[in-house]
């Protein structure tokens, strides 16, 4: 199975794609989509849209992890955020392609066992569960490897197996 995680951001759109081959997961590819800060948030995410949409033509990721919103404390960039989410849906959707969401805690949890986690720790556990022999480029394509990550846990464990949220068993 091929999935592809994303990290949404109006600037900035990490993606990371792996393979899931029985326990084993490889990593296929990594990287950020970047929109230019200065540009008009409609040609931003016309950007995104372009960019995802073709790296979904040429990966054909069979399913699809999203970051959930969080709770932010500036209800703009809330808002903005919630547009760049709207575009990465929209074009799984225009593909057929299933959509899970994970919150932020989640996924640290699942990979760290911890789900305040900093953005150091999950990079560090993003390296060592993918065998790469060095962290990835950017916080942005490392966020999105651990929510594909995060989701091929799932989807492969046994329920009762899972850390309830909040890290509780």
């Amino acid at each position: 199975m091929i999935i592809l995680g994303i990290d949404p951001g109006s600037n900035v759109t990490g993606y990371g794609l792996i393979a899931q081959e029985g326990g084993r997961l490889r990593l296929l590819d990594a990287g950020a989509i970047r929109a230019g800060r200065g540009d008009a948030l409609p040609a931003r995410l016309r950007l995104i849209h372009d960019a995802l949409t073709e790296l979904l033509a040429h990966a054909q990721p069979g399913e699809m992890a999203v970051e959930s919103v969080f709770s932010a404390r500036n209800a703009h960039s809330a808002l903005v955020l919630g547009h760049a989410r709207g575009v990465v849906l929209l074009a799984a959707s225009l593909r057929d392609i299933p959509v899970v969401e994970y919150a932020p805690r989640e996924v640290k949890l699942a990979l760290t066992g911890h789900g305040a986690a900093g953005k150091e720790q999950v990079r560090f556990m993003v390296q060592r569960l993918l065998a790469l022999p060095r962290p990835p480029a950017s916080l942005d394509a490392s966020d999105a490897l651990a929510i594909a990550i995060c989701h091929a846990q799932r989807r492969t464990a046994p329920r009762e197996a899972l850390p309830r949220r909040g890290g509780a068993r």
